[in-house]
């Protein structure tokens, strides 16, 4: 009786356990059609005069799902909001829409998550060269934000 018990209990508490996971973001959608989805964020930059902001990644990859949790509240978000459009691309295993990296650049060559900003008229003003991103999972919400603001100083210095 003692062993099912302790049986039942270990059992209730894996089944416990798993039901209060958060689910797994997954900030990239791999049916979409990234090529569609850049050109109506240039359509809005053109309206809103806020450059484009390029994010390639994969829901597989822990710093592009921290990245993606960071930028999605608070002041990170306010900045993301108030400064870009934002377009995200899903690389999957590198075999997805490697055209889109290679027309900017092929920012994730050293590590996805990877980034480019590009203005309203279509100039590449920015983009990520050294894997800058791809440790994203260290870095704290402060460290996000301190890279957009620097990137962003950067990209206004060069107007």
């Amino acid at each position: 009786m003692q062993r099912f018990a302790f049986v039942l209990f270990v059992l209730c508490s894996i089944f416990a356990f798993n039901a209060s996971a958060a689910p797994l973001l997954k900030p990239y959608n791999p049916s979409a059609d990234a090529k569609a989805e850049i050109q109506a964020a240039m359509t809005a930059a053109q309206a809103d005069h806020k450059p484009v902001l390029i994010f390639f990644g994969a829901n597989w990859c822990p710093d592009c799902r921290a990245l993606a949790k960071s930028l999605s509240g608070g002041k990170n978000a306010a900045l993301m909001h108030q400064h870009f459009n934002i377009v995200k691309v899903d690389v999957g295993n590198f075999n997805r829409n490697l055209d889109v990296a290679e027309r900017y650049g092929d920012p994730i060559k050293k590590g996805i998550p990877a980034a480019v900003i590009v203005s309203p008229a279509g100039k590449l003003l920015y983009a990520t060269q050294a894997g800058e991103l791809a440790n994203a999972r260290t870095m704290s919400n402060a460290g996000v934000y301190a890279f957009f603001e620097q990137t962003l100083k950067k990209i206004d210095a060069t107007r």
